[in-house]
């Protein structure tokens, strides 16, 4: 099993910053990916960013440029460092973890951005 957290959620005046982390626990060797997604609501959950093992990142087209996905792989911690925020970026932040075939997920972390 795999236990995740997320922290770092907030409110922030449009065109500011917010740094999420996401922390691993339990059976945390061989980690595929960690990734973030975020549901507005009345929206599906959508894919946000990723980190692949290897390193290999993964921006959806709506954040790219803004936000940044980062790991510490000592602390099996994944980062994702939002800039410049949108009214839109407001949604529950969600930060999953891939072992094997399966995909252990967070509890969220609110982001709301003002306008």
């Amino acid at each position: 099993q795999v236990q995740v957290a997320e922290s770092g959620g907030g409110l922030v005046q449009a065109g500011g910053s917010l740094r999420l982390s996401c922390a691993a626990s339990g059976s945390i060797l061989a980690l595929n990916a960690m990734r973030w997604y975020r549901q507005a609501p009345g929206n599906q959950r959508e894919l946000v960013a990723s980190i692949r093992s290897g390193g290999t990142t993964y921006y959806a087209d709506s954040v790219k440029g803004r936000f940044t996905i980062s790991r510490d792989i000592t602390k099996s911690t994944a980062y994702l460092q939002m800039n410049n925020l949108k009214p839109e970026d407001t949604a529950v932040f969600y930060c999953s973890v891939v072992r094997g075939v399966t995909e252990y997920w967070g509890q969220g972390t609110q982001v709301t951005v003002s306008s």
